[in-house]
């Protein structure tokens, strides 16, 4: 049984170590007589740096690192290319003249290992330069493979000049690869996000994107069949273990905990740091969440946490998948090209496809929506996880009173430089917290008479919440505040009862619960319940 590649983003070293490879060559093999540039966006620890190591390694015509791998079996001749390969989440970016400056030294550090006698004094000229001359020295095309190639973007996204004065770096740099066509053989970019190609590839109107092409869809990531094949040993050793025989299928726990990436909603694959990581601590957890967040996308959904009500089944275009604009960040494509959301279905049209989102598995889905509930209200991941508890007990018991007294303590904790005088920010939390308990709850449900707020569905039991928001000057006295309470709860109720919102439950069998809420602010929240009898459903 081979040797778990944790951590391992080199393809000499797993070989050599005999370390697990899942055998990907035959994606490069089709790549390399294909088009001559390539762009592909996965999220973070998906594999993207061991795809361009690998790839690296074949054109540099290594082909005893293949033995027994599909290309060796191929006709792929393994022609030496000079290759040149840049990380750059290697790269200092603090500032624009330290982005340039480190390129340069970067670039630099290349022509010294190859023994070159080439000067310059900007980074893009000699990264001309040294194409050129790898060329002429070896009377091979060359190959470029940058890794992470919008990091010195992402890196300052909370402060937009810094982040606009590096992209502006990068899109000269990179720029210079279209005048050298006819020194490259192959160039290939990975990242994260999708910047439009305007934006960054201005000059390269030839860069084919494979990032939703059925042909590559599993080109990173670890596939259904390459589960078993590669990890089915490694599957049957825990079976034996104590703490997995609760489990009717060890494989199975795994595909819900870690499975569901797609960007085609047919194949999906599995997230391979979480896969490795479980296999190497032999237990379930939210290991790639945990391996770190993008801290931009948190801040973004606090000042839009109203966004965070459509995305459930959320219907988009690839068009809008791939905007990126620095100064008009939007949420959806960021969650999707992040590994938040994922393709669950593609949608048949007439024209271009439509992408129905969903959250790909347990692991994301139990680990960011905690985050975001300790983000909007700011009270900790402990607290958080305390009323997560408090809450599920609360709503099993029937006991709303309850769960509204824990409700009170989050949203007192929300920051007053954070509050929105919105309904729908109060809606928002409300359902991040929900959903966050492992409940099923739908928002913005339509029904024939319009669209319920919220519905809670238990095993035995259904809630259907409407909320309501009422603003109001902070010297109101307490009499006028009660008031304002009594009038939105029995608007809210009223809204629920007339509308006939609880009545598709009838006949279920599960007892029915009208909830009204009505909020006044961050520290003031109200709650009336009805239990429906059976015979009015």
């Amino acid at each position: 049984m081979k040797k778990l590649p944790l951590g391992i983003q080199n393809f000499r070293k797993m070989i050599e170590g005999d370390y697990l490879y899942v055998d990907k060559t035959q994606y490069i093999y089709a790549l390399t007589n294909g088009a001559s540039y390539y762009f592909l966006s996965r999220p973070r620890r998906f594999g993207k740096s061991l795809l361009l190591d690998t790839i690296g390694e074949v054109f540099k015509g290594n082909r005893e690192l293949f033995k027994g791998l599909w290309i060796d079996g191929s006709d792929y001749a393994f022609a030496k290319h000079p290759v040149i390969r840049l990380d750059m989440s290697n790269i200092p970016n603090k500032t624009p003249d330290v982005l340039e400056r480190s390129l340069f030294e970067e670039i630099n550090a290349c022509i010294q290992r190859e023994e070159m006698n080439i000067s310059g004094t900007e980074s893009a000229a000699l990264f001309k330069r040294l194409i050129e001359n790898l060329w002429e020295k070896y009377s091979q095309r060359v190959v470029v493979l940058i890794d992470e190639y919008d990091k010195p973007i992402l890196d300052h996204i909370d402060d937009i000049e810094i982040a606009e004065a590096n992209r502006q770096v990068i899109r000269g740099f990179y720029g210079i690869l279209k005048s050298m066509d006819p020194y490259l053989r192959f160039t290939f970019f990975t990242g994260v996000s999708k910047f439009t190609k305007t934006s960054i590839f201005s000059e390269l109107n030839n860069l084919k994107d494979i990032t939703m092409t059925d042909e590559y869809v599993n080109i990173c990531g670890i596939a259904i069949d390459e589960l078993d094949r590669y990890f089915g040993e490694h599957i049957e050793n825990l079976e034996t273990l104590k703490r997995f025989q609760a489990y009717a299928s060890v494989r199975d726990e795994i595909l819900a905990w870690y499975d569901g990436y797609s960007w085609d909603g047919e194949s999906r694959v599995i997230n391979p740091f979480s896969l490795l990581s479980f296999f190497e601590q032999r237990r379930f957890g939210n290991f790639w969440y945990a391996s770190g967040n993008p801290k931009f996308l948190i801040d973004l959904l606090k000042t839009k946490p109203e966004s965070f009500l459509t995305l459930k089944n959320l219907k988009i275009t690839e068009s809008m998948l791939d905007s990126f604009d620095i100064r008009r960040m939007e949420v959806e494509p960021l969650l999707f090209q992040t590994g938040y959301l994922t393709v669950k279905e593609t949608l048949e049209t007439r024209g271009a496809p439509i992408y129905l989102l969903d959250i790909p598995n347990f692991e994301v889905k139990d680990a960011f929506h905690l985050q975001l509930v300790s983000a909007l209200t700011e009270s900790g991941d402990v607290q958080a996880g305390r009323a997560q508890m408090e809450i599920r007990d609360a709503l099993r018991a029937g006991d709303l009173q309850q769960m509204l007294a824990i409700l009170r303590g989050l949203f007192a904790s929300i920051p007053y430089e954070l509050h929105v005088d919105a309904e729908a920010y109060y809606h928002s939390i409300f359902y991040a917290v929900m959903t966050v308990l492992g409940f099923d709850m739908d928002a913005e449900v339509s029904v024939s008479k319009g669209r319920v707020d919220a519905i809670l569905e238990l095993a035995d039991k259904v809630y259907v919440m409407e909320f309501k928001y009422s603003k109001y000057p902070l010297e109101t006295i307490d009499e006028e505040k009660q008031k304002r309470f009594d009038q939105a709860l029995r608007s809210a109720m009223d809204q629920i009862k007339d509308r006939g919102y609880h009545k598709k439950y009838a006949g279920s069998g599960k007892t029915i619960y009208l909830a009204a809420f009505a909020f006044l602010g961050r520290d003031d929240i109200e709650m009336c319940c009805e239990q429906v009898a059976h015979n009015q459903a």
